[in-house]
């Protein structure tokens, strides 16, 4: 799933990990690809079911940003 890097950033952000949230700024590509980039996203306490779960969080979550 390709995602778009600010997404990944308001997640992290969201769950208040803004320390994780300024390092993957720097080290994700643009967008994401989950398959790709799982090392990646492991290393800030993400996989595609978290991201999947943000994206579909209804309270407050981030349904209208965009998945690629």
């Amino acid at each position: 799933m390709k995602v778009d890097k600010g997404t990944i950033l308001d997640l992290l952000r969201v769950r208040g990990e803004d320390i994780h949230a300024t390092a993957a700024e720097r080290e994700l590509p643009d967008p994401v690809d989950t398959d790709r980039d799982r090392a990646l996203l492991e290393r800030f306490g993400l996989d595609e079911q978290a991201i999947r779960g943000g994206l579909d969080d209804a309270s407050g979550g981030l349904g209208d940003r965009p998945v690629l």
